[in-house]
Parts: structure tokens; C-alpha cells; sequence
């Protein structure tokens, strides 16, 4: 056979898959009082009630959506069990994020296929006469789980959906709303009456701890690896760094496939600790690009500011300085830069991204306050996420031994 051919060769895993972000696992562990206290609010539902609006709070990686995948899961087969009418629609608010686009998901979400709306030129008004007539049409209980909720810009959805039978929207079907969140004070966001009309029960989901995570690990190598594959150090390893990221247990199962991915490309017979510690410097490589290109152009400039200070041996640098060859760049890229103000509020954004370590300095009469700022980043990853940038502004002395 040819050197790229492809034949099967799972080794070390048995089922990789496991390790993905859309597996369900039929136990959960880790989270069980949350698990206890969430599955009390939706109890009601197999009761043929109605639950309260639910809404659950956290960092990113603490199990909220799991847990919500898991629960339900089973309470759509109870509902078939027991002959009780329960629909269940989960909606990322990331990229559905005004409650116009939500509406129309749901509309066609309970549609057939000819009879599916299209996602533009209707009024709002319209749209939710729709979305109530397909809900009646369907009949039952129906739970809206409107994940990240916080990226929706507007609260007219969720005031509607919670005056929905009160407002005698709905004759036949019940709503109840799911919202999962990880920002803690989205709910102060809220306008008073829909703070008021949700009264809803609130989760908090927390950090894992290490010895949790690696419970969470234990399980999911049972499934993912063949027998006796993993060194004994690769689970505690696996924990430990996932503690360190805020207790997030995505990161740590993204790790953990990393490591099996390494060692299988090598044809190694055990994925071992520098398998890890290998892997965690490649997801950290990767986590800075996206989030570099996940920056607006001039955020981009900035930063790339910042890094020829870093490769020129001149940091950490003074705001006012890095302000002076932010405006250098700009003028070099053709475009008009903004206020220092700007810079200031944006450096404290990168800062919040891990990108760049700011330290806030005060010498008194003679110095004054004033920020100094470091590259908080590998330098190569980071000058290899900025390509698009550099070729616009062009190669700055500092680093040309680099590219």
C-alpha cells in the first residue's frame, strides 16, 4: 500500500468519539448536586405541568449544556413512555442572536418542509403570529433551551414566550424557556418586566475541581481507550491542567483526545505525560490563532505593535509608547487611528483574552499613573496568526529575523 493510503488503525482509542463535543454519556458525573437540582425543575414536565422558566449559569466547560443534552435526553423518552406530549429544541444563540432569527428558527423548527418561512422580509409581529400557530398546531409541552442566551441583543422573545398563555397566544401548547449562560449578571441586563414575567429558577453551575475532572476523565477513557493504553500519570495530568483553566472540563477532555491523537500519528504503545504536555502546547497555539483572528484590524494593529516591542527585547512597554507605533502602524497601513482612549480600553479586552499582561503602575508626583504592557503570548504563533496584518503594515525591523 501507498504511503497515504488510509486503513483502519483506531489504536488507542475504541471509540474516539467520546471525547467530542456532542457526546452524551449515558452516566454523568461530577456535577451531581446541579444534575439533582436541575432534574427537580423539569420533574413537573412528566407530571404534565408546566415548569418554571430555567436558567443556568457558569463558566464555559462546567456541564451546563451536557447536563441539559443528558436530562433531556431522558425526559423526551419518559415522554414517550408515560404518553406524555413533550417537545424539546435547543438553539446556540451565538450565530441566532435577535429574537426576529430565533422566531423564524422556531417557526420552521415546527414546520414542514414546504411550508418553511424564509429568514428575511416579514415583520416581527408576523413572525410571532407564526410561531404560535405552529406551537398550537404541535400541541403539548414544549421547552425552548436558547443557549449562550446572552448573545441575544434584544429580551422582546423572552418577554413574549413568557406572557405567552397569559396573553392568550397560546390555547393548546406550553412553553417553558431554558436560558444557559456564562455571564453571570446577563440577568441584571434585563429589562424590569421580563425580569418580572420569567420568574424563573436559577442553576449555578461551578468550576470542577481537579479531583472531579478527573472522575469526569475516568469515565470517558473507559469508553474512548482500549484497555491500558493511558500511563498512570495521563488522567491526573489531564485534571490538573483543566483545573488550572478555570476547572473546564471541555479543555481537559480536548487535551486528553490531543494526547491520544499524538500518539497514534507517532504509532506510539502507551499515550504517556509528554503526550500531554505536548498536546497542551499545540491546543494552546490554536486557541491563540482563533482568537487573533477573531480580532477587528485594528485590534489586530495593536497587538501587533505590542510584539515588536516584545521581539525588539523592549518590554514590558509603556502605554504611551505602544500608543506612539500603534499611530507609526496605522499610517503605514493607510488607515486612520483611534484615540488613545481606545487603546487603553482595548488593552485591558486583549489583556481579559490572555493575549497581553498589563501592569498598572503609580509613581506618585513625579511619575504619575500609567500602564506598562507585555506580550503575554509564544511570539511565533502569534507573529503566524498575524500574517494578514503584518503584509498590510509591513515588516518591522524587530522582526525579520523571524519571518
Amino acid at each position: 500500500m501507498g504511503e497515504f493510503d488510509f486503513k483502519p488503525g483506531n489504536f488507542p482509542f475504541a471509540n474516539r468519539n467520546a471525547l467530542l463535543d456532542d457526546y452524551t454519556p449515558e452516566e454523568f458525573v461530577g456535577r451531581d448536586d446541579e444534575l439533582q437540582e436541575y432534574h427537580a425543575a423539569l420533574q413537573p414536565a412528566i407530571d404534565g405541568s408546566q415548569p418554571d422558566n430555567i436558567f443556568l449559569f457558569g463558566k464555559t466547560g462546567v456541564g451546563k449544556t451536557a447536563a441539559t443534552r443528558f436530562l433531556f435526553d431522558r425526559l423526551e423518552s419518559a415522554g414517550e413512555n408515560y404518553d406524555v406530549g413533550i417537545k424539546t429544541k435547543l438553539i446556540n444563540c451565538d450565530g441566532i442572536d435577535t429574537s426576529y432569527r430565533i422566531g423564524v428558527e422556531l417557526v420552521n423548527t415546527f414546520r414542514e418542509t414546504g411550508e418553511k418561512i424564509s429568514e428575511t422580509g416579514h415583520p416581527r409581529s408576523k413572525v410571532y403570529d407564526m410561531m404560535w400557530e405552529a406551537f398550537d398546531n404541535h400541541g403539548g409541552l414544549i421547552i425552548l433551551v436558547l443557549d449562550e442566551i446572552d448573545h441575544v441583543q434584544d429580551d422582546s422573545l423572552l418577554y413574549q414566550l413568557s406572557r405567552a398563555r397569559e396573553n392568550r397566544e397560546l390555547t393548546s401548547a406550553r412553553v417553558s424557556v431554558v436560558g444557559i449562560s456564562n455571564d453571570l449578571s446577563y440577568r441584571d441586563r434585563l429589562s424590569p418586566k421580563v425580569r418580572s414575567s420569567l420568574c424563573e429558577r436559577s442553576i449555578n453551575f461551578p468550576a470542577y475541581s481537579a479531583d472531579e475532572l478527573r472522575e469526569v476523565l475516568r469515565q470517558r477513557e473507559s469508553i474512548a481507550f482500549q484497555d491500558d493504553v493511558l500511563g498512570g500519570g495521563v488522567i491526573p495530568l489531564c485534571a490538573a491542567y483543566g483545573a488550572q483553566e478555570s476547572g473546564d472540563a471541555r479543555k481537559a477532555l480536548d487535551l486528553l483526545l490531543k494526547a491520544g491523537d499524538i500518539a497514534q500519528e507517532e504509532g506510539a504503545d502507551q499515550v504517556i505525560d509528554e503526550h500531554v504536555r505536548r498536546g497542551r502546547k499545540l491546543l494552546q497555539r490554536e486557541e491563540v490563532t482563533r482568537g487573533i483572528l477573531g480580532l477587528n484590524e485594528h485590534e489586530r494593529i495593536l497587538l501587533y505593535a505590542v510584539t515588536t516591542f516584545e521581539a525588539g527585547n523592549e518590554s514590558p512597554v509603556r502605554s504611551r509608547d505602544l500608543y506612539r507605533r500603534y499611530e507609526s502602524f496605522c499610517e503605514q497601513a493607510g488607515r486612520e487611528s483611534l484615540t488613545s482612549r481606545w487603546m487603553h480600553d482595548h488593552i485591558d479586552e486583549l489583556e481579559m483574552l490572555g493575549l497581553l499582561a498589563v501592569d498598572k503602575r503609580n509613581e506618585g508626583s513625579t511619575g504619575g499613573q500609567y500602564k506598562t504592557v507585555t506580550l503575554n503570548q509564544d511570539i511565533n504563533p502569534v507573529l503566524k496568526a498575524l500574517e494578514q496584518i503584518i503584509n498590510t503594515v509591513g515588516i518591522h525591523q524587530s522582526i525579520k529575523s523571524q519571518m
